[in-house]
């Protein structure tokens, strides 16, 4: 029961690996608001942990603007007595070699992953100076760490969202505030399905995609969520400003 007593918030928490981060903090004693754009998969989610006995609230909400996470962290904190917490998760992807890259793809991408990750970690960090520190969780990937020629805008974005969490662990330290990142590989979600689905055959891109892992797969978005609950757990009290590599030993290998 790492988090009894804990209040956390995690964005695009309505699928993917948003939904087992919080799944994950509830089974083990959190309070968690549940935090998508998508407010059907919001509640969808607070639902499964309500209906298993655990607290939560769902809060339909973007992420790139700054009022609606700044009222999510304060709703969290009337409603659920605190806020401990955040899991900066919500992101999209484009598949698209970069001189086919337009200037509002660029902008999309950028708005999310990196506009909305800075959002959350300055309203974050504000609320947690006033209540003696907490947790900070960004996902970024393992393309923060090498490149992908389809994915320039996305592999920007994660690298930068690596870079913004080592300044605020620096900063931060003082004020009792922890930041670190999640790398993931390839997972089960919604968006890699979005991306087979686009292909011209999706089973060879399945196929193809999970040839270039060790284990011949992909992970389950648990096996990362994993990582992201000790990395918001006191289990990681003096780990700021790192990350840890989910990808099956992917980025290990050379060839």
């Amino acid at each position: 029961m790492r988090f009894d007593d804990k209040v956390a918030v995690v964005t695009g928490a309505g699928s993917g690996m948003g939904r087992e981060v919080a799944l994950g903090i509830a089974a083990e004693g959190g309070k968690v608001l549940i935090f998508d754009l998508n407010g059907e998969g919001a509640e969808a989610t607070a639902k499964e942990i309500i209906d298993v006995g655990g607290t939560a609230i769902a809060e339909q909400g973007d992420v790139t603007v700054a009022a609606e996470i700044a009222g999510a962290i304060d709703r969290a904190r009337a409603e659920l007595g605190g806020f401990d917490i955040i899991h900066n998760n919500a992101g999209v992807q484009l598949e698209k070699r970069l001189h086919e890259t337009t200037e509002e793809d660029w902008d999309w991408v950028n708005q999310v992953n990196m506009k909305g990750v800075f959002l959350g970690c300055r309203e974050a960090v504000k609320a947690m100076r006033e209540t003696g520190g907490g947790s900070i969780v960004n996902t970024a990937s393992i393309l923060a760490h090498s490149g992908d020629p389809f994915l320039p805008a996305y592999t920007a974005t994660k690298t930068g969202v690596l870079g913004l969490t080592r300044a605020i662990a620096v900063d931060y330290a003082l004020d009792g505030i922890r930041a670190n990142c999640v790398s993931p590989g390839d997972m089960e979600t919604p968006m890699i399905e979005k991306y087979f689905n686009a292909t011209e055959d999706p089973a060879a891109a399945r196929a193809e995609m999970e040839g270039a892992y060790p284990a011949k797969r992909i992970a389950h978005p648990r096996e990362v969520a994993n990582a992201v609950l000790f990395l918001a757990s006191d289990d990681a009290s003096f780990v700021s400003g790192e990350f840890i590599i989910v990808d099956g030993g992917l980025t290990a290998s050379t060839y």
